[in-house]
């Protein structure tokens, strides 16, 4: 039998520290005893998907996740890992179940539900060495992270033969950030039952409403060197997240992230406090009018602003 799964998932990138984890890049520390409020609401609300990878922290968000799941039972959440190429163990024969292996055990369990390549980084190289993951029973579903339309489809001519299907796919998408509408790979997702998960749907809070051109982020953050200098271009497209924020009765990061989902796609939101859950559990529940939708969507590109990030690869 199927588990439920959320609409929304929890993004767990901030959780722990260490290289490349919450306190490098986010300015967090939290441990397990900061977060176990906030993992018990998720749980109350239906909110179960929780997307994680060793790359957060070299393992560190795993652990926090595996000990604040491990007093539920393993059919009433998902878990969502990833394997990413950069950080492997060269010196093994199959580095992703090795980074697997790792991951399962810093969870504490025997199963993750979907496992991703976390980039695009030697398609040729990683994708056959997945099938290893899958064979082992250990991984129910595959995914690709910051993978583009072509190289997804070669994702499923290498997989194809071993009779296993793409199921996931989960890239930066936005407003400011429409790349996989424009490549059409998020049409070819929805023809091919492929689940699209989108994360940076806020854009590191430019679209939150809390930040604008006379409220800028604070200057000496990366956050704040990258997004300060669009807020001018983007006045329009904040006004008229504002506007439909009063219209359904939400706030305007509400709106931008249910506009992600009215397109058809499944969005990750970092979550550390208990005001974040109610903000994911009432945007679960939240529906744009098609009309709606696409104005949005109008204001965005009329703002110019495309906020493609460095990790993204080739267009």
């Amino acid at each position: 039998m199927a588990k439920t799964e959320a609409k929304i998932v929890i993004g767990t990138w901030s959780w722990g520290a260490g290289l490349f984890g919450g306190d490098m890049v986010f300015g967090n520390s939290l441990g397990s005893e900061d977060l176990v409020e906030v993992v018990d609401a998720a749980m109350a609300n239906g909110l179960n998907v929780f997307d994680t990878a060793y790359a957060y922290g070299k393992g560190d968000s795993e652990r926090i996740l595996g000990q604040l799941l491990s007093k539920y039972d393993k059919d009433t959440y998902v878990i969502s890992d990833k394997f990413t190429p950069g950080l492997q163990n060269d010196a093994v024969e199959n580095p992703v179940l090795d980074m697997m292996e790792g991951s399962l055990e810093r969870l504490g369990t025997d199963f993750i539900d979907i496992y991703w390549i976390h980039n695009s980084a030697d398609v040729e190289r990683w994708t056959p060495l997945i099938v290893d993951a899958v064979t082992s029973g250990k991984i129910g579903r595959v995914g690709v992270s910051n993978h583009n339309l072509a190289q997804v489809k070669r994702v499923q001519e290498i997989l194809a033969p071993h009779g296993i299907k793409l199921s996931a796919v989960q890239n930066h998408f936005s407003l400011l950030y429409r790349n996989s509408i424009e490549d059409g790979l998020l049409d070819y997702c929805k023809e091919n039952d492929i689940q699209f998960f989108s994360y940076m749907v806020l854009e590191q809070g430019a679209l939150s409403g809390k930040y604008s051109e006379s409220n800028p982020l604070p200057a000496d953050s990366n956050r704040g060197k990258t997004y300060n200098p669009l807020f001018p271009a983007l006045k329009e497209l904040l006004a008229e997240l504002s506007r439909l924020a009063e219209k359904y009765d939400a706030t305007v990061a509400q709106i931008a992230t249910a506009w992600a989902i009215g397109r058809g796609t499944r969005p990750i939101l970092g979550v550390t406090k208990m005001e974040q859950i109610e903000d994911a559990k009432k945007v679960a529940s939240l529906h744009l009018s098609d009309e709606d939708v696409q104005h949005l969507e109008a204001v965005a590109i009329a703002s110019g602003v495309d906020t493609r990030g460095g990790w993204e690869g080739q267009a």
